[in-house]
């Protein structure tokens, strides 16, 4: 059975970091792309960051570049979100999805599981 379970969300001030990771289960990362997501209060779910299966390759919502980093341990089946310069606006419920795909994706309906979520508060 297929499962993604994120976790590492929390309270944090403006401009602090927090790690986000996203245990796999069920499969072997190996072969899987992985989407970041996430989905403030009132608003729809968007695409954050993304990251192959192949080559590793990686891709960021403007919003993020240059601030987050996403990683892959397939020795630990995990994948993480390394958020840093956090600001109020990257309070959201942030998912992490995957696909049995070399190619990874922002868009939401190329996954096929997604995981529960874990809330992160970026506040003072």
């Amino acid at each position: 059975q297929v499962q993604l379970v994120e976790s590492g969300g929390g309270l944090v001030q403006p401009g602090g970091s927090l790690r986000l990771s996203c245990a796999a289960s069920g499969f072997t990362l190996d072969y899987y792309a992985i989407g970041w997501f996430r989905q403030a209060p009132g608003k729809e779910r968007e695409g954050v960051s993304c990251i192959s299966s192949s080559d590793g390759s990686t891709y960021y919502a403007d919003s993020v570049k240059g601030r987050f980093t996403i990683s892959r341990d397939n020795a630990k089946n995990t994948v993480y979100l390394q958020m840093n310069s956090l600001k109020p606006e990257d309070t959201a419920v942030y998912y992490c999805a995957t696909v049995a795909s070399t190619i990874a994706t922002m868009e939401q309906d190329w996954y096929d599981y997604w995981g529960q979520g874990t809330q992160v508060t970026v506040s003072s």
